[in-house]
């Protein structure tokens, strides 16, 4: 029931995502009568492998964590959560309040043994793929213990994923040993002693686009900032080259012949392309989709949680962190 579109965005994309993956199911979770309604419009929809799940109550956007966490045990999140927990659902994806969501999947799932905090996770377009961003706002003010275990969970997760051997950098404002903050050192000193893991040093935040690395890790403050940053670039040079193309008869015939290319460029670097955070460290699978997700973007999120469990992601997650913390 939360993000910034509600239901109205959310049912469509699940429909769409149902007809897409014969196999998945999925229970929708929240006010019944309205996601009733909202279902009756859709055409063609396979009730075998849509239900719904009542909650009555919704976490605003704009609620504390904390006031979430007492006040609200009928909420859509918590419910979902809850049938994660119970085993009645293998992940939850939600695009309401972040930190409502992290405080309750904490309280709800825990951490794997190890783990001090879950990090959000979620893939950057670089120069030659992707480039994997974490924490991306989960956690505000980090250690240096915290750092170093979001890069071993980064690192295993994005192996999991099909990346073999990742490389692993700190995100920092030089690539020089003696630049960072306390923090940031301390973590470098941790890595640089860590066996088993592919840790290459520092990168800037222009290595992170140049794919320079396969993980970077970062405080939550600055991921977030990055992340959406680099939103904003993509959409801000997607309106800029719309606008060149459209000045005059001559530019509007260049862009008609460059409209293929236009479209893959944009599919590739769109922000909606590559929605989806992972909330790494749980006990099960959290998907964070982007507050203000249409249907195409939190589609992207459905996926990435079916990937998730079609990896096993926690399990191997568990296996390895005994290994490597």
């Amino acid at each position: 029931m939360g993000g910034d579109l509600g239901p109205r965005c959310i049912v469509p994309a699940s429909i769409a995502c149902l007809a897409e993956f014969p196999s998945l199911h999925l229970v929708l979770v929240g006010q019944s009568s309205l996601l009733e309604e909202l279902i009756a419009g859709m055409p063609a929809v396979d009730r075998s492998r849509l239900k719904i799940e009542n909650a009555d109550e919704i976490i605003g956007m704009d609620e504390r964590p904390a006031q979430a966490l007492r006040s609200k045990p009928d909420s859509s999140m918590r419910v979902a959560l809850e049938l994660v927990r119970s085993g009645r659902a293998n992940a939850c994806v939600s695009a309401g309040n972040t930190g409502a969501l992290m405080a309750l999947s904490r309280y709800l799932l825990k951490t794997l043994p190890g783990i001090d905090r879950p990090a959000m996770i979620s893939a950057i377009p670089s120069a030659n793929g992707f480039c994997h961003l974490l924490d991306l706002g989960a956690n505000v003010d980090c250690s240096a213990e915290h750092l170093y275990q979001f890069a071993v969970m980064g690192s295993v997760a994005v192996e999991a994923l099909g990346v073999p051997n990742p490389r692993v950098a700190l995100l920092n404002v030089g690539t020089e040993d003696i630049k960072g903050n306390q923090q940031v050192k301390l973590a470098a000193a941790m890595l640089q002693q860590a066996s088993g893991l592919n840790y290459i040093g520092y990168v800037e935040g222009d290595g992170l686009y140049r794919g320079k690395a396969d993980v970077v890790v970062c405080d939550g403050f600055v991921g977030n900032v990055l992340l959406k940053s680099s939103e904003g670039l993509a959409a801000m040079i997607a309106e800029r080259v719309e606008t060149l193309f459209s000045e005059s008869i001559g530019s509007r015939m260049v862009g008609g012949l460059a409209l293929p290319f236009l479209k893959r460029l944009h599919k590739d670097l769109a922000p909606e392309t590559h929605n989806g955070a992972s909330l790494l460290g749980l006990q099960g699978i959290v998907i964070k989709s982007h507050g203000a997700a249409d249907q195409d973007s939190f589609q992207s999120a459905i996926r990435l949680a079916l990937v998730e469990v079609r990896e096993n992601l926690p399990e191997k997650l568990h296996g390895r962190l005994e290994e490597l913390l």
